[in-house]
């Protein structure tokens, strides 16, 4: 029996209460990983509160874990025990199909989330293919590191799958989770950065997160001031929007990209499209290479999530944090079971 104590919802929306579970047989490409903080992100609650689809129950939830492995599987290449990794949305993928061949693992169509399907990180132990578990850069704080392994993963990939040029001006909408780390990953690519926020407070913060300007996210008169002058305008929100004024801010062949879950239909007018050649894409999180990558312009450039912690066993007051908008701008929580449970 390999026993974990972890937290787990066991009702939709319910709180997260004490869980025991078996591990099981350690798969023969797998690697154990001993979790010492997990980052705590709004697709959690969604499946705590099964807002994209019915989740199964109980559900452990956490998919943005850092910690230190404590097993490999037989067949295990490049990870050792002691090595200290980072685990994000995805746990394993099928390894031989076009997209997992080609670095994309990500584009799997077997891929298997880290909280779906199975159990993630808020526990002692959490378990994942050897490939997905990502080591972490020395230069990297362990415990603020957590939410880069999804949240930052996913602010970071439009830059490298659209060629994004140090030349680009580059605009990013809500300076949230996701979006106070891709206006540090833009700074620091050499853009020119415009933070969109409808919070008028953010506007400070935003410039000393490293943007050159801020504007109104829901203000067209102001969205107008700026109209055709963006290469790159990247929305981190799930909420619905002026389409037609942001993509109006898009220079000709500038885009739209989406890495927030916006769950109503987007209602856009081609017009603005077509009169310029602009278009609209979106992205999930990463490629273990990706992540990689990311992780390591992170630490080449001292950037950062800002995280406030919790203890674990305070879970439920950390996502009632989350949950009321209050977190500024992640929140991690510190593994504390105690040894004797």
């Amino acid at each position: 029996m390999n026993m974990v104590r972890a937290w787990a919802a066991t009702q939709c929306g319910g709180p997260l209460e004490k869980f025991e579970y078996d591990l099981g047989e350690m798969g023969a490409e797998d690697v154990e990983i001993a979790v010492e903080h997990c980052g705590v992100c709004h697709s959690d609650l969604a499946m705590v509160d099964s807002e994209w689809f019915p989740a199964t129950y109980p559900l452990v939830p956490g998919h943005e874990v850092v910690g230190t492995i404590v097993a490999v599987g037989a067949q295990t290449k490049g990870r050792k025990v002691g090595q200290r990794v980072g685990l994000g949305w995805h746990s394993a993928s099928c390894t031989h199909c076009q997209y997992c061949l080609g670095g994309e693992q990500n584009l799997c169509r077997k891929s298997q989330p880290t909280i779906v399907g199975r159990h993630g990180g808020f526990a002692e132990r959490v378990r994942a293919h050897w490939t997905w578990s990502v080591p972490l850069p020395e230069a990297l704080d362990p415990g603020a590191a957590g939410p880069l392994m999804c949240g930052g993963g996913t602010a970071f990939l439009p830059f490298v799958i659209h060629d994004i040029k140090p030349t680009d001006r580059v605009g990013v909408v809500g300076i949230g989770g996701l979006g106070h780390l891709a206006v540090k990953f833009a700074r620091a690519w050499g853009c020119e950065v415009t933070a969109f926020t409808s919070t008028a407070s953010k506007r400070e913060e935003a410039l000393l997160l490293g943007a050159h300007h801020t504007i109104s996210s829901v203000d067209v008169k102001e969205l107008k001031s700026i109209a055709g002058t963006l290469d790159f305008l990247l929305v981190t929100v799930g909420a619905s929007l002026e389409w037609d004024a942001l993509i109006a801010t898009l220079a000709p062949k500038g885009r739209l990209h989406m890495v927030g879950v916006v769950t109503e239909a987007m209602k856009v007018r081609t017009s603005g499209l077509l009169s310029w050649q602009r278009s609209i894409s979106a992205s999930p999180t990463p490629s273990p290479v990706t992540l990689a990558k990311m992780l390591e312009f992170s630490a080449r450039h001292g950037i950062a999530p800002q995280v406030e912690h919790f203890p674990m066993s305070r879970v439920n007051e950390a996502l009632d944090h989350l949950r009321a908008g209050k977190a500024r701008y992640r929140v991690v929580l510190d593994a504390d079971f105690s040894p004797a449970g």
